[in-house]
This record gives structure tokens, sequence and C-alpha cells, in this order.
């Protein structure tokens, strides 16, 4: 009896507990759905830091699935306290958690930047699978550790585990970064073997290693492989092949996803192939392509409305840019920004100060870009004013600004504020910034303190380049301190191979100085190390000869010059009057002509001093009328004086009194001065006293001085 009564109470107690074991199920399964139902109301209302908060709030682990959306959140968010929360949740409800979620909370890492909480959490899984191995991999690629990553996928296959489409597409992400070709070619003959190489991501991903490489023949033989490409794939080789330089097959590239009309291309697409036409100046192409995106509704895109701006701007249609610039969405700062450069590298500073006074924000980029456009209009003043603006805000100002600020004060001669500027660098530690060196030497040689600025340049020994020396050399130049520049330029051949800017600049040097053998040296120089001779070099041969008196071998250099400029033919025949040539630059002047070139002011001026020089009075006047009508030159100053001494030398005086009265301008005082003396000398008393008297007119203050200048000269 008593044995059936036990039975009987065990019978009940484990009916009971089984109601009780229903109950609590059913109380957490309540719970967590209330749970569950609170985090997904404050996702609605985008507040991740509540709906990971209210987590804590109970004592039961939530379902999976919300952990992984909420991990997911988290990556997207780059919200790294939520991550670290939410992962302490899971790890304390759940001690050994799917791998899945943990690899979840690994990517969201990845995505906050915070590598050694991804690798810490990583190191300490129990069990790792294929997943785990790609987000440590994307995690490390994603934030620029590319030796990292290629690291890790090394250990993987080590650790057993077999790469996948994943690990392939970031880890060539990684070569592509390293440009670490010859790895990325062995990964893409494991890709082959593996069977992956019709995959597109993964195809598109060796395309773009390839041709971050250089490698465009193989990235485009890649490319062509691949049987459908999707807009990333196009997107990757036009890109390449525009950061490549071969900006017009990019166009081409573009044009064809377009006439194939197989995927809608991506605003980077299209903005890519707008740099292009910018670059290479295919204004047509670009407006296609403009009016292709509007019909695909990308031209609202930042990106896109970017590089419209940057087109047009360039192409000096300032109107087109500012009606991009006004449509919705296009005015972000880099949009305002481009809009005030491209005003002000216009000239039209006006407009550009209109547009940077309306910035709702501004950054360093937007002030350098307003100081440049005053410096680039010698607007020294308002660029003076764009400093103190820039000085009463909390923005600070970088090396381009620094640069800015010292040509301003090379501009101003302002030795005093450059000085202000080197005190600034130092204490701020950008004295190791060449740039800014280059600036400060600059600035010392325009104001004409040679002795700073060759203390200054010897104190860039460690960082100076050709730049450096280049102005160096310039400042001496353009102050006349040519035996002193002389002193230096061995030594800058010894230091660093010299461009042709610095050779050009030693030739003006020498020409100054009338020195022939240095001359003859640099151009030895330039023949022995195989420079380019080009029309630039050409012309400062020309010129150094011309000017130490060497005419055989300046015309020499000329003969053999192939195609010849105009710069080269004035330099030339202004070379051979001061070398006593006239006859040879009448020559010259015919030659210019035949070959089909205009001539300018420059080129007649030469001719006209020529024509003196052989005293070819009728010739000077032909070449003076050709001026305006056949070449539409107009005369300058110089050519009436020039003109003037012909006439008054060679004693033309019925020529000279009507070429007098006939000027568009009231005779200035040096030209009446050449009259009054041509008629005195020829007995010409009428017109003598009628120059005498317009030069008592323009010096009223000393009438005598003509007087006693008469009485000397008919004594």
């Amino acid at each position: 009896m008593f044995e059936c009564l036990s039975c009987d109470f065990k019978i009940e107690h484990v009916l009971w507990l089984n109601t009780l074991n229903q109950d609590l199920v059913s109380f957490m399964g309540a719970t967590v759905k209330n749970l569950t139902n609170k985090v997904l109301a404050h996702l609605k209302l985008n507040s991740l830091s509540k709906a990971v908060s209210i987590l804590f709030e109970s004592t039961v682990p939530v379902d999976i699935s919300l952990y992984a959306s909420l991990f997911k959140l988290c990556a997207a968010k780059r919200a790294i306290i939520e991550t670290r929360k939410l992962e302490s949740h899971l790890l304390t409800f759940n001690p050994t958690p799917p791998v899945f979620l943990l690899n979840r909370a690994i990517e969201a890492y990845g995505k906050c930047a915070c590598l050694d909480d991804a690798r810490g959490l990583f190191d300490e899984m129990p069990q790792r699978d294929g997943g785990s191995w790609n987000a440590l991999i994307s995690a490390y690629s994603l934030n620029g550790l590319a030796d990292e990553a290629l690291s890790v996928f090394l250990d993987m296959k080590r650790e057993g585990f077999l790469w996948n489409e994943v690990s392939f597409a970031s880890v060539l992400g990684c070569c592509g970064s390293l440009l670490e070709v010859h790895f990325a070619m062995g990964i893409h003959g494991v890709i082959v073997k593996y069977g992956f190489s019709g995959n597109v991501i993964i195809a598109s991903s060796i395309v773009d290693v390839y041709g971050k490489a250089g490698l465009l023949s193989d990235a485009r033989r890649m490319f062509d492989d691949i049987s459908c490409p999707n807009e990333v794939s196009w997107n990757v080789v036009i890109r390449r092949h525009y950061d490549m330089g071969q900006e017009k097959e990019a166009v081409v590239l573009f044009f064809e996803m377009v006439r194939l009309n197989d995927v809608m291309p991506l605003s980077f697409t299209v903005s890519n192939a707008l740099c292009a036409c910018s670059r290479i100046s295919i204004f047509n192409e670009g407006m296609q392509i403009h009016a292709f995106a509007i019909k695909i509704n990308l031209v609202d895109t930042l990106v896109v409305s970017g590089s419209l701006i940057d087109m047009y701007s360039k192409h000096g249609d300032l109107q087109s840019a500012h009606n991009v610039f006004n449509q919705p969405n296009a005015k972000d700062l880099f949009n305002w920004t481009s809009m005030v450069t491209a005003y002000a590298t216009n000239g039209r500073i006006k407009e550009a100060r209109e547009l940077f006074n309306e910035m709702p924000e501004r950054n360093i980029v937007s002030y350098n870009a307003m100081l440049a456009g005053y410096i680039r209009n010698y607007n020294w003043e308002e660029a003076l004013e764009i400093v103190h603006l820039v000085s009463t805000t909390n923005i600070s100002i970088d090396h381009v600004t620094i640069g800015l600020i010292l040509t301003i004060s090379a501009g101003l001669l302002d030795v005093e504020l450059g000085k202000q500027v080197h005190g600034y660098v130092y204490r701020h530690h950008l004295n190791s910034n060449l740039f800014v060196g280059n600036g400060l030497l600059n600035m010392y040689g325009k104001c004409g303190h040679l002795r700073s600025c060759r203390a200054w340049f010897y104190q860039m020994s460690h960082l100076r380049d050709v730049v450096s020396w280049n102005s160096i050399l310039t400042s001496h130049s353009c102050h006349k301190r040519s035996e002193e520049m002389m002193m230096v330029i061995w030594k800058m051949l010894e230091e660093t191979p010299p461009n042709k800017h610095t050779l050009a600049t030693i030739l003006a040097a020498c020409a100054n100085i009338f020195t022939l053998d240095p001359c003859k040296q640099i151009h030895g120089f330039l023949v022995r190390n195989g420079y380019n001779m080009d029309i630039v070099m050409k012309g400062a041969l020309v010129d150094a000869y011309s000017k130490c008196r060497c005419l055989m071998y300046a015309l020499t250099v000329f003969k053999e010059t192939t195609s010849r400029d105009l710069i080269l033919y004035n330099s030339m025949i202004l070379g051979c009057y001061h070398n006593l040539r006239g006859d040879v630059a009448i020559d010259l002047f015919e030659m210019l002509k035949s070959e089909g070139l205009k001539p300018d002011s420059t080129t007649f001026q030469g001719v006209l001093l020529a024509c003196i020089r052989e005293g070819r009075v009728e010739l000077g006047r032909e070449y003076f009328d050709i001026m305006s009508k056949e070449y539409c030159v107009i005369p300058r100053l110089e050519h009436y004086e020039t003109m003037i001494e012909l006439y008054g030398r060679y004693g033309y005086i019925g020529e000279l009194e009507n070429f007098v009265k006939q000027m568009p301008f009231e005779p200035t005082a040096s030209m009446l001065i050449r009259v009054f003396d041509a008629f005195h000398e020829y007995k010409h008393e009428r017109f003598r006293k009628w120059a005498a008297d317009r030069l008592n007119e323009m010096n009223p203050s000393v009438p005598f001085k003509f007087e006693l200048l008469d009485h000397r000269r008919m004594a």
C-alpha cells in the first residue's frame, strides 16, 4: 500500500515538474518575444544604442537571428561600443555560440577599424571555419593592412582550410594595393585550378590588380574573357585605363559599354569617363556623356556633378559649369571649392569671391583656392585679406597655405612678412617640407635678400631638389649676380642632374656676363648626356651665343633646328642685329614668312632695327605698313620710335615730318628730342622749332634747356 502511494507521488511530482518547465519555457518565450519587440521598435527609431542596451534587461539569451541582425547593423554604422556590448551579451548567455555569429562579430570589428578586437576574438575562438578566416582577411584588407591580410591568407591554407571566392577577392585587392603582381599571378593560377575563373567578382579583381600594376594588355585580355561583365567590371577596366594615362581608350570603353546596353553604369564609371574627356580635352564626347548621365538619372550624384564641373571649367565654359552646380544635391563643399577655383583660374575673380562669400562652410582647401586665385591675378592686397580671414577661424593652415603666403611676400617684396612666415614654419616643424622650403627660397630671392636665400639653401642640403637649385640660380640671375651664380653651377651638376629649366637659366646667366666658354661647356654637357634638345633649349643656346658675340655658333644651332618656332626666329633676328648683321636678320625675316609663321610685334621690332643698321629706309617703311595691314599687329610705341630713328638718321626729312604728324598719339619727349636733333642736323628750322615748342610745353619749368641746346648745336 505504501509502495503504491510512493509511486503515485513520484508520478505527480514528475507531472508537476513538466508543467513547471512548460510554464517557464512559455514565460521565457514571452519575455524574449517582448524583448525582441522592444529592440525592433528602437531600431525603427534608428536608435541602435538603446536597442543593444535593452538586451541586458533580460537574463535569457535572445534569438540567434536577432544577434546576427544587430551585428550587421553595428558593422554598417561603425558602432564599436555597441559591437562590444553585443559580443559581451552573446558570450555571457551563449558560452559556445555558433561560429557564424562570431564571424559576424569579426566583420563588425573590421568595419569599425578595431583590428585588435577582431584578431583577439579570432584567436579565442574554440572552433573556426573558412568564414572566420575570410572575415579576418577582409578586416585587414578593408583597413589598408594588406601585408597582414596576405599573411592570414597563407596561414589559412597552412591550417587546412580551403580558399573560396571570398578569400580570393579579398587577397587580390591586397595584391593591387601592394602592387604584388607576381603574387597575384600565382593566385590567378590557383583560381584557374580551383575552377573560379568564371566568377565575375574574382575576374574583376584580377582585372583591377593587373591594371594597377600597369599591365593593361593583361587586364584587357582578362576583361574580354569575362562572359557577362557587370557594372563593377566595366568600372574597373575604365578606371585603370584612365589611371594609367590611357584616357582615350577609357572613353572608347565607356561608349562600348553604353552601346552594348547590358548593364547600367555606376556613377563612378560616368565620372571616370568625364575625367578622361577633361584630361585630353575632348569636349564633344564629354557633352555626350553628360547627356547620357541625364538620361539615366545619374547627373544629380555628387561624383558625376563634380566631374562635370571640372570638365566644363577646364574647357572655359563656366556658364555650363555653374548650371551643373545649381542642380539639386550638387552643392557640397567639394563642388563649392571647385567652382571658386574655376572662376579664379579663368580670371573672373569677382565672381569667385562672391561664391566664396556664399559658401555655407569652408575648409582650408576653399581658402587656398581663393588665395591662389588672387595670387594668379596679382591681387596682393586682396590675397592678404584672405590670409587675415583664415587666421580668424579655427581652421588649421597647411603647407599649401604657407607656400601661397610666401608667394604673396615675394610678390609684394615684403621680406618682413616672409620672415614671420619663416618663424611660423620653424615653430610648427614644417621646415622639413620641401614645398615650403622652396617657397622660402623663392621669397628671399625675389625680395633681393640673397644672403638669407643662400643661408636657407645650405640648410636645405638634405632635401633640396632641382626646383631648389633653379630657384637660387634664378634669384641670382634676376638680380644681375651672374658671377656669383656661376660659382655654384658646377657644384650643382655634381649633386643633382639638372633639368632643362636649370640649364636654360645657366645659359641666361652666361649671356648676362658675356662668358662664351661656359656656354660652350653647357652645350657640350647637353650633347654628352643625351639631353633632349628641344626648341626651348635651342632658343636658350641661340640667345646665349648671340649675346656672347658668337653669331656663327648661334646660326649653326639655329640651322640645325628642324622645327623652328616664332620665339626662336625672334631670338635669332635680334641676335643678328646686336652682332651688326642686319642683312642676315632681314633674310631671316623673309625665311620666317616663307615657312608660314606669323610675325609678332617683337619680330617687327627686330627687323626694323635691322633696317636701321643696314640703311634700308624703304624696306623699313614697307615692313611698318604691313604690320597692321597684313598681320594685324598693332604698332607699339617702340615701333614708332624705331621709324623716327630710321627716317631721322638717313635724312628722310619730309617722310619724318609726315610720319610724326600722322601718328595716332602725341609724340613723347624722347621722340621729340630725336626729331629736334634730326631737323637741326639737316637745317629744317620750321619743324625744329615745332619740336622745341612741344618740348617746352611738356616741361615749362625749364624752357631754356632746349634754347641752350639749340645755341650749343648751332655754335
